[in-house]
């Protein structure tokens, strides 16, 4: 159903209009809101929007992962602006390929979509310090995000420059483009308190700033309740359904509805069930919002050193409708695209007045809107583990615990947020090492050529001319400016053999860091390693080391993993090697804290570009027996990339930490080494009750991430080049390239499920109304269904790939799914005994199918 066939008679011409605008017209666009909704071309808005942002996919992706959001039910995509990587030397400006934000802006304008740009320009969102490029830091005078004269003037000359571009390109509303909304600054009152009378002060002149862009849009500052008029205040978290704007003139917007959490390098991954993101959804449209954004929905990868933290790892797939790679992820996407159109359904009368509310009992409340002829309703049982039968307008209806039931007519349900009838499908990664093809037959794996390895040693400690030589240990991230993730420190000390430090020839060497990784080497071998975590980034290393008559040289290695990037006064929270650094023995200590030490920011291998293949280099050595499981070794080889488009990633598994190139470009950190936790995981997650960041986690005791994505861009065909640094040490040639394929298709489908919404049929038509059906649809075009691994009416149990029969279970069940599926690529299937016979009559009863595509 179109989306404009779900609108009133005067916003299905408005949105008409507005699409015709958005696909090449001119026509400008009024947007204003009241205290309902935004309100484009004088018409009350209900909007679902999507977080994608722009650099962490690429151009070549972006028209596929907007289309797919707005099949998915979105009207509007969010992204961030990222000053970092727009202004990486100030004054120098970059908005071309994956930066090019104006080209993203006109790729979601020519899918019929609208736009919220969110500036900032302090953004978070996991990225390497807020999205603050490290020049600002060093701007004399600055203190961020505060009333301080340099940092608002950087500020607004950059939020001014994005304004400036966006209307360049006439990409705004008001001048007939697509961006309907603008955000400026980012979480504030989260952290304003910290920074006192100066922070409100700067609240107040960020907003005004704002304002006097003439963007002809509203603007909104999220999380910040006393945020000036006319800017709309907004909420952000896991529900907001409680939430009240702080005007009563203000309608009621949800910015952020966290549809997983961010991965950490060192941290189990994250998920959160679409039953609950489904409830949180429907709670906060049923309490009267009208303007709901996912984050993410697309979440993408942090490629080259984008990542923040410290410690975020480099997948950013946010366990999001679309997933890092650009597939649909099965069935959060499809469920909530059901959502979003019984939540269209409701659209004419959630415009038209407020809602009322009504008690069901205890936890279950109904809120109905209604005016003139058009009425919706939403029932919900908020109890976390009952489920309840209510009455409502003399009808009796079951609420599953944790649910809410949509009903468009305030009669019929159309959907309830616990009930899914959406798909699932399985993805699975696919080694590109052999020619084997499998077993369905939906894939095939050609062979993956791959050369030998050559390899280059990067020297320890100080090589550079350029290196700096300073009394005391110097913080990291003030010394490198973030140019690399790596700076060396090293002193030297002449042993006699009688100091009072040394128990023989050994002493015990103490260095003490802020993070985030640090590597110890002794006269050029090394003597140890430590890392930080997520939760503290402090390193304490104390190993006993043996020292050679004579002099005797101690090399540090410190590197980042991503800067901080949130908080208050995060922009302060240092780096490096601070100290103490101490030898210590039976008769006493030498610290060697303030020490002469001589500083090298970066490796020689970077300053050499042995990342980027067309710059030869007589660095590099080809041999079969190149070193493995040595630590500060680069890597390079030649491979054919695999055919066809689906997404392709590499299996670090093998080696230790580091980062990769593709034909020159980072595809980001590695770090196959670092293992989550071995407890805090769950075989199965609960949705019903309240959702947290550690709810709902998987692979304890794994790596956090083997798996980094390589976008189809960075490929060419024929030959292509990988090139490594391995930190730790490692063995390259256990690296895998892999595709990332759907492998099964499932669906589960009650007795007691409302029908399928495609199906519904409103009480005022006089028809008859179907009932629940399964449905199954092959996830790439010129796929038809091939064969049906499972199906089963009954009580069947289990999950996609492994299902299995219960004691009540429909001999017809195989042969009536594969009549009614094979061949096509699609089919839709009632789920009734009148199709299947009755197995067990009296109880309720399910049809599960498994299914393949070829």
């Amino acid at each position: 159903m179109a989306a404009t066939a779900l609108l009133l008679p005067a916003a299905a011409a408005a949105a008409a209009a507005v699409l015709l605008c958005l696909a090449g017209g001119s026509r400008a666009t009024n947007v204003t809101y009241d205290h309902r909704a935004l309100v484009i071309d004088g018409v009350r808005r209900v909007l679902v929007s999507g977080s994608i942002h722009y650099p962490r996919s690429t151009p070549d992706m972006w028209p596929g992962l907007i289309q797919k959001a707005k099949d998915g039910g979105l009207d509007v995509i969010e992204t961030y602006v990222f000053w970092d990587i727009h202004e990486p030397v100030r004054g120098q400006y970059d908005f071309e390929g994956r930066k090019d934000l104006a080209a993203f802006v006109k790729a979601v304008a020519d899918a019929g979509l609208y736009v919220h740009l969110r500036i900032g320009p302090y953004v978070c969102a996991e990225w390497n310090y807020g999205g603050f490029p490290l020049w600002l830091h060093f701007i004399p005078g600055v203190k961020f995000r505060t009333d301080n004269e340099p940092f608002k003037a950087e500020m607004q000359r950059f939020t001014a420059k994005v304004v400036d571009t966006m209307k360049g390109a006439g990409l705004y509303a008001s001048q007939g483009g697509p961006i309907i909304l603008s955000q400026i600054e980012n979480e504030y009152g989260n952290i304003d308190s910290a920074y006192g009378a100066a922070g409100k002060a700067y609240m107040r002149w960020a907003a005004g700033m704002a304002v006097s862009l003439d963007t002809g849009v509203p603007w909104v500052m999220c999380q910040q309740a006393d945020a000036p008029d006319p800017l709309i205040n907004t909420c952000n978290g896991f529900y907001c359904d409680g939430f009240t704007p702080n005007s009563a003139a203000k309608p009621k917007m949800w910015t952020e509805n966290w549809s997983g959490w961010f991965l950490s390098f060192g941290g189990a991954v994250p998920y959160r069930p679409v039953e609950d993101l489904a409830f949180a959804v429907a709670r906060f449209y049923q309490r009267g919002g009208t303007f709901q954004n996912y984050y993410m929905y697309h979440g993408g990868t942090n490629l080259d050193r984008s990542s923040g933290g410290p410690f975020i790892a480099t997948s950013y797939d946010y366990d999001a409708p679309i997933d890092e790679y650009g597939l649909i992820r099965q069935p959060k996407w499809g469920h909530l695209r059901d959502v979003h159109r019984a939540i269209k359904l409701c659209e004419p009368a959630l415009i038209a007045t407020d809602p009322s509310y009504i008690s069901l009992g205890q936890n279950a409340e109904a809120t109905v809107y209604k005016a003139g002829s058009v009425c919706a309703a939403f029932l919900a049982n908020i109890d976390g583990q009952s489920d309840k039968t209510v009455t409502f307008n003399g009808k009796m209806y079951k609420l599953p615990a944790w649910s809410v039931s949509i009903l468009p007519d305030c009669k019929n349900v159309v959907l309830n947020t616990a009930q899914i009838n959406s798909q699932v499908t399985s993805s699975e990664m696919r080694l590109m090492e052999s020619s084997t093809v499998a077993s369905d037959g939906s894939f095939t794996t050609p062979e993956l050529a791959v050369s030998g390895w050559s390899y280059a040693i990067e020297p320890v400690g100080i090589t550079k001319d350029n290196a700096l030589t300073k009394a005391g240990l110097m913080e990291q991230i003030n010394t490198t400016a973030d140019a690399s993730d790596f700076l060396w420190y090293s002193t030297s000390i002449t042993v006699k053999g009688d100091e009072p430090y040394l128990n023989g020839s050994q002493s015990s060497l103490l260095v003490s860091s802020l993070g985030h990784v640090l590597q110890v080497y002794v006269n050029g071998k090394i003597a140890g390693s430590a890392q930080g975590s997520a939760s503290s980034s402090l390193i304490s290393w104390q190993k006993p080391i043996t020292l050679v008559p004579g002099k005797n040289k101690i090399d540090l290695l410190s590197a980042t993993v991503g800067l901080s990037n949130y908080g208050a006064f995060f922009d302060l929270v240092g780096a490096g090697i601070t100290g103490p650094v101490k030898l210590s023995g039976p008769n006493g200590a030498l610290d060697l804290s303030s020490a002469q030490w001589t500083y090298q920011i970066g490796l020689r291998g970077e300053d050499l570009h042995l990342y980027n293949p067309s710059e030869a280099s007589p660095e590099w050595v080809s041999s079969n027996a190149y070193p493995i499981n040595q630590p500060l070794i680069w890597y390079k080889t030649k491979f054919t990339a695999p055919a066809g488009d689906d997404p392709v990633a590499i299996d670090f598994t093998g080696l230790g930490k580091g980062e990769a190139w593709v034909n020159g470009q980072s595809i980001g950190r590695y770090w196959p080494t670092n293992l989550a936790p071995q407890s805090g995981c769950v075989n199965s997650c609960n949705y019903r009750g309240s959702y947290t960041s550690s709810k709902c986690l998987k692979k304890c005791g794994q790596p956090s991430q083997t798996l980094y994505h390589v976008p189809r861009s960075f490929l060419q065909p024929g030959s292509n080049d990988i090139v490594l640094f391995e930190q730790f040490g490692g063995d390259p040639s256990k690296i895998s390239f892999v595709t990332r394929q759907t492998g099964s298709v499932c669906a589960q489908v009650s007795e007691a499920h409302p029908a399928q919404i495609d199906n519904w049929i409103s009480s005022q038509q006089k028809m008859q109304r179907s009932g629940p059906a399964l449905r199954l649809e092959c996830p790439k075009e010129g796929q038809v269904i091939s064969s049906i691994k499972f199906a089963s009416f009954g009580t069947p149990s289990g999950t996609c790939g492994s299902y299995s029969h219960g004691q009540c279970s429909s001999t017809q069940a195989l042969s009536v799914v594969q009549e009614a599926c094979i061949g096509v690529s699609s089919c839709s299937i009632p789920v009734s005994s009148n199709y299947f016979g009755d197995p067990c009559t009296g109880v309720t009863k399910s049809l599960v199918v498994e299914a393949a595509c070829s």
